[in-house]
């Protein structure tokens, strides 16, 4: 298999903003995330919960609440604003001013057709659904206390609002109203904050306060069924799941408890609200909760997202049963200019630019080297406007960098060698801004994907850098395009949209080459082979497909792992491919990595069986070299990596959350054998 230099990189302190709200479209199985920074993310539950799409954040725009319409996503903030978002450009579509101070939650009502917002000044503010825009309809009654949360009636005729000590209920079209029982809800010494609500079909209302209860209360006559306490602190959120069954509250101490419309005890036939579960799996305040048919979701100030399925719907021992804790983007974030030893960290606010080290002297492999040369901070960049970036890119040689954010794309020249950094200040017109950026192998141009699928191709000298051609696939995609990557020998470049197409451009001729067949999973990563100008694909359902560029089919080693099929071991992964390099040294060799793992493919190995040992590579390699031999098969586990212009390796490793001791026992032992 061959030896490699590791570089380990510790000094990439990134961190996930908190996680304020979510929503979950039923209908398209989407989940919407919000960051405490603005960020908005958008996960395919239908796609292995993959993170198809993310809108990067803004300053001042610290979004509150979350709301699907239908396939439209609108949000609301402490700013006064209710955005609605642009899915395809994946950008803010525009901003309406509700006019009524900080915005603390938003609802929309079953049919479409009206959003509720509720306001710092009492008033809950009803908007109209127009096709393009939202449009003001009117006030329902102010009240003293700030709205704090909203649900409708499924009907569309209700509304309860929950506010400082009380709970009111209005009528959609005449604003009528009803107060419940204010003397329950408060507290002799502190006033309760009703931080959550739910208003259900049969007019039950559940609401869930500062005081640390889960109240069930009759909508109809505005009393108090029951009092659930769960907690000594806050229950913060609430979610129910779509056949109104069961409901879940988040807590501040980073519970998450489940209750179920049920008979109480078996010879009892009234259904009642019981408590049923606790899952424990933050360290901190739940913010944030949905509930899918199958699993409660939830995300809070950790930053993780964390699916925990429920047992009693779901099968045991499938994919579908496990645990899964996303942490980071399923998105490289680091870029490696190869020829420089040079690598480039994204931050939502600042880019970072490191010489990596050098060790002295040759060891055992295994050793430790000594360091002969620190890595090195060269640059650090702050991001001009008041938008974050979206992405960013380190041409291969190093003299180059750019980022974009969704409004302007800017571009540098670097001096790495005396540290210096010059903006080019005349950009093409075309250049707008861009969804993702690469530089060509020769550094000579820069690929940015534009709207409806398009890539424009801008070529770049001392002096100045001009447009040169824009691309565009021949269905006329409006999708926008998440991964690029241009050949070694400067003749292809692959772009792939979410909506799972791969289209393959012939730079010298400058016009589309041809279009990879679809699968139906999202791809995650594409590289195209230096020497036979294959382009090989991973999904998020982590199938690898080889694809002849010259042939413009399948290759027959993609053919043969198709019809023998993955390892199961390999498929139960829970996090997607990020990256594909190749060695120099040989070509059979194809890296693969994502968060946790780096995995070497070498196509010159029989595939492997599906009783083989997949991820102990380090019980093989104790084994006699004719056992060895005989076990040997194409997948080759161990850690995440970049590739140097010297064959050495780059483990990018982030300290922050011990990921590791997090994860189910089963999955730790899977990932980390290695």
């Amino acid at each position: 298999m061959g030896e490699f230099k590791v570089h380990r990189v510790r000094f990439f302190d990134y961190m996930p903003s908190a996680i304020r709200a979510m929503a979950f479209n039923s209908r398209t199985e989407r989940l919407a995330v919000a960051r405490a920074d603005g960020a908005l993310e958008i996960f395919n539950f239908a796609d292995h919960y993959f993170q198809e799409k993310v809108i990067p954040g803004q300053d001042g725009r610290a979004v509150e609440a979350l709301c699907w319409v239908g396939q439209r996503l609108f949000s609301a903030g402490l700013n006064g604003e209710i955005t609605e978002y642009d899915l395809e450009n994946m950008r803010p579509r525009y901003t309406v001013e509700a006019y009524g101070g900080p915005i603390w939650t938003i609802s929309s009502n079953s049919q479409g057709t009206l959003l509720a917002v509720g306001c710092e000044d009492g008033t809950v503010k009803m908007f109209e659904l127009l096709d393009e825009r939202i449009r003001f309809q009117r006030n329902l009654e102010r009240q003293k206390g700030r709205i704090i949360s909203l649900s409708w009636h499924p009907s569309g005729t209700l509304i309860a609002a929950g506010m400082m000590d009380m709970i009111r209920i209005f009528d959609a079209e005449t604003g009528k109203e009803m107060q419940l029982d204010p003397g329950v809800i408060a507290s002799k010494s502190k006033e309760v904050v009703v931080w959550s609500i739910a208003f259900l079909s049969d007019h039950t209302i559940v609401s869930g306060d500062s005081a640390g209860k889960v109240q069930i209360w009759d909508g109809l006559t505005g009393t108090l069924v029951k009092t659930h306490l769960v907690t000594k602190w806050d229950v913060l959120a609430l979610a129910v799941s779509q056949d109104e069954s069961s409901l879940v509250a988040g807590t501040s101490e980073g519970t998450v408890v489940q209750f179920q419309f049920i008979a109480s005890t078996v010879d009892q036939q009234d259904k009642e609200w019981v408590r049923t579960r606790t899952f424990k799996n933050h360290s901190h305040d739940v913010r944030a909760l949905a509930h899918t048919e199958t699993a409660v979701v939830s995300g809070g100030m950790d930053t993780q997202l964390v699916v925990r399925p429920l047992l009693d719907k779901v099968e045991k021992n499938t994919q579908e049963s496990a645990l899964r804790k996303i942490a980071f983007p399923h998105r490289s974030l680091v870029c490696c200019a190869k020829k420089a030893g040079l690598l480039l960290f994204q931050f939502p606010d600042h880019l970072e630019l490191w010489r990596v080290g050098e060790s002295d002297g040759l060891g055992k492999p295994g050793d430790s080297l000594p360091v002969k040369r620190n890595p090195e901070k060269l640059i650090q960049l702050k991001r001009k406007g008041e938008d974050h970036i979206c992405c960013s890119a380190l041409s291969p040689c190093g003299g180059w960098l750019a980022y974009s954010t969704v409004s302007a794309v800017r571009l540098y020249r670097i001096q790495y060698n005396n540290i210096s950094i010059t903006k080019v200040s005349k950009l093409p017109k075309d250049l707008r801004s861009a969804h993702q950026l690469c530089f060509s192998s020769d550094s000579s141009k820069l690929f940015a994907s534009s709207s409806h699928s398009s890539v424009v191709i801008v070529s770049l000298n001392q002096l100045e850098c001009k447009h040169l051609h824009t691309l565009k696939p021949r269905s006329g995609e409006s999708r926008p395009v998440h991964l690029l990557f241009a050949s070694e020998d400067g003749k292809w470049l692959a772009a792939a949209n979410a909506d799972c197409e791969i289209h393959v451009y012939n730079l010298h001729k400058l016009k589309l080459h041809c279009t990879v067949p679809v699968h139906s999973s999202c791809p995650t990563a594409i590289a195209i082979h230096p020497v036979t100008s294959n382009l090989v694909v991973v999904h998020a359902d982590q199938q690898i497909f080889e694809y002849s560029l010259m042939q413009k089919e399948y290759t027959e080693w993609s053919r043969k792992l198709q019809k023998q099929g993955l390892h199961s071991l390999w498929l139960e992964r829970d996090t997607p491919v990020t990256h594909i390099s190749y060695s120099p040294k040989n070509p059979a060799h194809i890296f693969l990595h994502d968060m946790f793992m780096f995995c070497i493919i070498d196509q010159s190995l029989p595939l492997p069986e599906a009783k083989t040992m997949l991820y102990n590579q380090m019980t093989l390699r104790s084994l006699p070299e004719p056992e060895r031999i005989r076990h040997s098969h194409a997948f080759k586990i161990s850690l995440p990596l970049c590739l140097l212009e010297d064959h050495s390796l780059v483990v990018v490793e982030r300290p922050l959350l011990d990921i590791m001791s997090q994860l189910p026992a089963p999955v730790r032992q899977k990932k980390f054998a290695t």
